[in-house]
């Protein structure tokens, strides 16, 4: 989409949309009146935004919307009037759905070309850049759909240019800064989407190697791609193993950006499990069509590297991927078998469904070897984390105060909500194996704890958050920003947290 950023009278925007906006104000005669642009574009209309709110059918409520044709009054063919609620509850977040939803609205009616307003810009805070970036990044997220494997004709409606008019000539170079930095976040999490949304017939190992590397030669990251030989030269056990039962051979993916010195260097590492059937701890039948999907940690990983190394930031990034499917076969690895993983522990497997924490000790270890000074890890872990958080948050897991802080601002910012869960020692007696230094499972009590209790063994000092992301990597519909399927999570968390680090650099 060709995103442009103009300055000027909003009401001589020239397209197919026109995106306005209200506030709902709290009491009194002059409730939800137009202010501003959007009072301009009233005027335009002959008052009739005005005459729908005194009658009650525009109240500015939060996600309210109203569509009006223009019928040649302005140079617009629609106009659609965004409910933003209340001022002081608006924030950066209820702005980028806002415009997600408008957006979508326009394109069912046909529209082509949507101009905007940078919406709230001065209410509860918020700067111009901010908002701007927020629309920038809403619309983006919203219009996304994945067609490879579709076509009718309703997608035949697409919003080809999205123009925001930016009233103060003065903020001008700000907002477009916004604007650029805005459609890069965006398209991490749009990359992330069309990873994860990938059959996994299609994306196996060695594809989603083979992707990594072009994603890393077009942002100018470099692109490392282990494979067998030089995994088990490394030890990397856990990696290893997972893989048996499949004929598609594993991938330790590692991308590089930044340069030598001092400073933080960011770890990231994401689980690439391209399909995950259970293994021989095979999973029910019904929805494992949707564990496509146990690669989204992966997809995050990637996609933010690639967007931190297009934003130039001046930080250093190492984001480790380990790449396997994990099927059932007569090599498969078995409940009871012991491995030990690149760091030299050893391992009893007591389920092969708990392969995502296995791949994880290895990848977690290379980072580690890579001298990373800060580690995250996100991947989509555990079922029992759903139950715990359902989809609406993703759970947290750290060894460092200070650095989960730091991650959940980076998630705050970049609307991602994470929740921070326990890491009592006590956890840990339900993770030791009578034969071995650790088992994979803890059984079914605090199994999200347990699992992350589990990677901690692989992390010594560094400090380290592990984001599981089961429940929050998949929407089954579409609401604000988020459509149906993947929805890219923690990619523009990973971007947030880079450019919060580059900053206090």
């Amino acid at each position: 989409m060709e995103i442009r950023v103009v300055a000027g009278d909003i009401t001589t925007f020239a397209g197919d949309g026109l995106v306005v906006n209200l506030f709902e104000a709290a009491r009194g005669p002059a409730k939800g009146t137009p202010q501003g642009a959007t009072a301009a574009v009233d005027a335009a209309l002959g008052g009739a935004l005005d005459r729908l709110i005194r009658a009650g059918e525009i109240t500015g409520k939060w996600g309210e919307q109203t569509l009006i044709h223009a019928l040649g009054r302005l140079r617009a063919e629609r106009v659609l009037v965004l409910g933003l609620g209340k001022p002081e509850e608006l924030t950066a977040d209820r702005v980028r759905a806002a415009a997600a939803e408008a957006a979508r609205t326009l394109r069912k009616s046909g529209a082509r070309r949507i101009g905007t307003l940078v919406h709230g810009a001065g209410a509860a805070g918020l700067s111009a850049g901010q908002s701007a970036q927020a629309v920038v990044e809403g619309t983006l997220l919203g219009l996304y759909r994945f067609t490879r494997y579709k076509t009718n004709d309703d997608h035949a409606k697409v919003v080809e240019r999205l123009t925001v008019v930016e009233r103060d000539a003065r903020r001008l170079g700000a907002v477009r800064e916004a604007v650029w930095r805005g459609r890069i976040l965006a398209e991490a999490a749009i990359a992330a989407r069309d990873l994860v949304n990938e059959p996994g017939n299609t994306l196996t190992p060695t594809e989603l190697a083979r992707r990594a590397r072009a994603m890393a030669r077009a942002a100018r990251v470099r692109c490392e791609v282990l494979g067998p030989p030089a995994l088990r030269r490394l030890g990397a056990g856990g990696l290893l193993c997972v893989a048996r039962g499949s004929q598609e051979p594993p991938r330790l993916i590692v991308l590089t950006y930044g340069g030598r010195g001092g400073g933080p260097h960011l770890g990231l590492v994401g689980k690439g499990v391209t399909f995950d059937s259970g293994g021989i701890s095979i999973k029910p039948a019904e929805n494992m069509e949707a564990m496509k999907g146990d690669m989204a940690g992966a997809a995050a990983a990637i996609a933010a590297t690639c967007a931190i190394a297009r934003l130039r930031l001046p930080i250093r990034v190492t984001a480790v991927v380990p790449a396997t499917e994990n099927l059932p076969s007569g090599t498969a690895l078995k409940p009871g078998d012991i491995l030990r993983a690149m760091s030299g522990k050893s391992i009893e497997v007591i389920n092969t469904d708990a392969e995502g924490r296995l791949i994880l000790a290895d990848a977690l270890t290379y980072a580690r070897r890579r001298q990373v000074t800060h580690l995250v890890d996100a991947a989509t872990l555990t079922g029992a984390c759903v139950v715990a958080l359902g989809t609406v948050n993703s759970g947290a897991f750290a060894n460092n105060q200070t650095w989960l802080e730091t991650v959940l601002a980076a998630g705050r910012a970049a609307g991602e909500k994470i929740w921070p869960m326990p890491m009592d020692a006590e956890y840990d007696e339900l993770i030791k194996s009578d034969i071995a230094e650790i088992k994979n499972t803890g059984g079914r009590k605090g199994g999200a704890v347990t699992a992350a209790k589990f990677l901690q063994h692989f992390v010594g000092e560094t400090p380290w958050v592990h984001l599981d992301i089961a429940g929050t990597s998949d929407s089954d519909k579409e609401k604000g920003y988020l459509t149906k399927g993947a929805t890219g999570v923690m990619a523009r968390t990973f971007v947030a947290l880079a450019m919060d680090m580059a900053a206090k650099k």
